[in-house]
């Protein structure tokens, strides 16, 4: 089964995901397609699933301040609330695809408020200046790396 779609609204983000749900996508697919779909770069979501867990689609990870991350994008349960009110559930964060869709739909809102920028990548995890910079030097090596980053040095 296919499931391309265009363009769809938020609200239409919990149908969406469960149409990717019942599909045989590779995971190199998702994020190809999650990030068309958001209109992110694949590059910056696989960084950041590889800056956050390793790729460990079973990653949780329990914070000191009581919030959870889940899956290999470490979703935090800070967004649970209004997943849920997009027809999401935090439990469907476990599924590998979605966690890669819904982390794109969550950067593309940072890149809406911050417009393209590592600012963006790096509120991603932390509006906090300094762990929010300190994130987005950490994604931009890990692309440096992988050669799809120019190093500024």
């Amino acid at each position: 089964m296919s499931c391309r779609l265009i363009k769809l609204s938020c609200t239409a983000l919990a149908a969406f995901l469960a149409c990717i749900c019942t599909s045989a996508h590779a995971a190199d697919d998702c994020f190809n397609e999650a990030a068309a779909y958001q209109g992110v770069n694949p590059w910056v979501l696989r960084a950041l699933a590889w800056y956050e867990s390793k790729g460990d689609a079973a990653a949780i990870h329990q914070n000191a301040n009581g919030s959870i991350d889940v899956g290999q994008l470490q979703i935090n349960s800070v967004h649970f609330g209004d997943l849920a009110r997009q027809g999401v559930p935090h439990n469907a964060l476990i599924d590998p695809c979605v966690n890669v869709y819904v982390a794109a739909w969550l950067l593309k809102q940072k890149m809406v408020k911050h417009g393209n920028t590592w600012r963006a990548i790096g509120a991603y995890h932390s509006e906090t200046p300094r762990a929010r910079d300190a994130y987005a030097r950490g994604i931009q090596k890990v692309l440096v790396t992988w050669g799809q980053l120019q190093s500024d040095r």
